[in-house]
């Protein structure tokens, strides 16, 4: 779906209306997906016409001090952390440190640079499906979807593209979207947020940086999603399995999620 134009909101979508076969789509205005709110202001016309109930941050602790959001009247907030038990280990830079790498040439090819910042998010994306801590925070965003009264329901991290690219991946594929869907929906926040970091893009290859390597940093590829999915079928075989076992949403829960968030064609 296309992004939604708010000022004080980067990268915000509305899942709504992608289609999911047979007819079906999301229902529009019950599922949206951003970036971090730290510059939220309740009262812009479009923020508000969202009448957002719920708002999810799969950031992590450093991430929520660094760069508090700031709810819409009424909305109340659910910490989901992610990445609590990967980040450590991952090797990869956490999501607060991407500016300082990208006015660092020379830092970001040591740490990211040689196809490393690929391998780094490939292995971030299996401990999406896989870690304790990311099989709760996105059980935990299924559950507050099915919840009769819990939307409009707004979840991000800091760019909106990973943590919350999952997400959206997890929904839509369990919702009956095939993978052609899936992967255009995952892969059309580029533009946003390039748009976003264009500034630090054209500084780091100002400075000799690498410009695949910013956007690697920056982006979302191909590789990263097929590294979830990968994971996701090796231990699981399926979306529904990897929702039912691996993150442990009872069926009935499933199927009160399809039902609030599908809707057919008139």
């Amino acid at each position: 779906m296309p992004a939604i134009a708010a000022a004080s909101v980067a990268n915000l979508r509305d899942l709504g209306g992608v289609p999911l076969g047979d007819g079906r789509s999301v229902r529009g205005g019950l599922v949206l997906r951003s970036a971090q709110l730290d510059r939220l202001e309740p009262d812009e016309a479009v923020v508000a016409g969202l009448k957002l109930r719920t708002v999810v941050d799969l950031r992590t602790a450093a991430e929520r001090a660094d760069r508090p959001d700031r709810l819409p009247d009424g909305a109340r907030l659910l910490v989901a952390d992610v990445l609590a038990d990967h980040l450590a280990a991952s090797g990869l830079p956490p999501a607060a440190r991407l500016k300082t790498l990208l006015t660092d040439p020379a830092l970001a090819e040591r740490h990211l640079g040689g196809g490393r910042i690929v391998d780094a998010m490939r292995a971030t994306y299996r401990a999406f499906v896989g870690s304790p801590s990311a099989r709760a925070s996105y059980r935990a965003l299924l559950v507050e979807l099915a919840t009769p009264g819990a939307g409009p329901l707004l979840f991000h991290c800091t760019a909106g593209k990973d943590r919350t690219g999952w997400g959206a991946t997890v929904v839509l594929a369990l919702l009956g979207a095939d993978e052609a869907t899936v992967r255009e929906e995952y892969l059309a926040v580029n533009p946003a947020v390039r748009q976003a970091f264009a500034p630090m893009i054209e500084g780091f290859v100002t400075q000799g940086g690498d410009p695949d390597l910013a956007l690697a940093m920056i982006g979302v590829l191909p590789e990263y999603l097929d590294a979830g999915l990968e994971e996701v079928a090796e231990r699981h075989g399926s979306m529904e399995a990897y929702v039912r076992d691996g993150l442990g949403v009872p069926d009935g829960t499933i199927a009160l999620l399809r039902e609030r968030l599908t809707v057919y064609a008139a």
